[in-house]
């Protein structure tokens, strides 16, 4: 049986997968930008981190997209 956890992301209450990692997130939430910033619990996340950065119950994830038009 698999087990969920509420994490907030951009303000909003997320549940999603016990051991969800930031790549999976970001799949889900379907944030293709290639350009995307994203922090975790107030911290900045290299792209090349985001498989083996874990989601707990309670993170914060702040997913921000940069560009902006004009």
């Amino acid at each position: 049986m698999e087990h969920s956890i509420t994490i907030v992301v951009n303000g909003l209450a997320e549940t999603v997968p016990e051991k969800f990692s930031l790549a999976q997130l970001i799949v889900h939430l379907k944030e293709g930008d290639g350009d995307l910033i994203v922090e975790h619990n107030g911290r900045f996340v290299y792209p090349r981190h985001y498989l083996t950065t874990l989601l707990a119950g309670g993170d914060r994830v702040e997913l921000i997209n940069p560009n902006f038009g004009g």
